[in-house]
């Protein structure tokens, strides 16, 4: 986050008022081009928690509204940010300066290539970020992502990916859990059965996993398996 408050305010109503009208509205007309969710209900004097979405640039049709309707209409903003490490930036400014955020509350949220970007540019901004989620996007293990240990230690992580997937990179799997383990870093590991890496069953526990991480009643290092 940039720092600035003041003249966030009006603004921040503008926005809530739009989001009134149109609860479940995606909007990119002051994100130059970057889709934005509003959650249903928003109010400018609640700080909310903000999902970067990096969604892998080989594929169209990523829905933003559709998918944060699977996952909270109520609980996050979110904005979709292509482009990279840099649009990661600019979407947190952007969306900052114009809706109520919590600047401890920052997460970043990943498709297939968009979730391995997502534990890219968490891992090496770790001070940034309050933690990591990848959808079917694999650890980027033959990169040196874990120079900053002791505050990567602190983040956590949750890697979602369909059994499709588990099998086919059951060896890239095994590695990423004892790297994990050896640093003593958490993540937690979820596979679910056939191949959609944007599942309702998915997002929905997305989202119940974020609000334990954010309530403060997760515990630790664990790895889980849903099939």
């Amino acid at each position: 986050m940039n720092g600035r408050q003041s003249p966030r305010v009006s603004r921040r109503n503008q926005a809530g008022a739009a989001a009134s009208r149109h609860p479940r509205h995606v909007v990119s007309d002051w994100t130059a081009g970057m889709p934005v969710f509003v959650p249903q209900g928003y109010e400018a004097g609640y700080d909310y928690p903000l999902l970067v979405w990096l969604t892998d640039p080989t594929t169209t049709g990523f829905d933003l509204g559709r998918v944060m309707a699977r996952l909270s209409l109520r609980n996050f903003v979110a904005v979709q940010a292509a482009g990279g490490s840099t649009a990661v930036w600019r979407a947190i400014d952007r969306v900052g300066d114009r809706l109520s955020i919590h600047p401890r509350r920052i997460w970043l949220i990943g498709q297939a290539a968009g979730g391995t970007e997502a534990f890219r540019v968490a891992c090496r901004h770790p001070d940034s970020f309050a933690g990591v989620v990848s959808l079917g996007g694999p650890f980027p293990l033959d990169e040196a992502v874990f120079s900053r240990i002791d505050a990567i230690r602190r983040m956590p992580m949750l890697q979602c990916c369909s059994s499709v997937a588990a099998a086919a990179g059951a060896g890239h799997t095994d590695r990423t859990l004892r790297l994990f383990h050896a640093a003593g870093a958490m993540l937690a590991m979820r596979i679910y059965p056939g191949a959609d890496e944007l599942s309702k069953a998915m997002l929905g526990d997305v989202n119940r996993w974020l609000m334990e991480e954010i309530c403060g009643s997760s515990t630790g290092q664990h790895v889980h398996a849903t099939g």
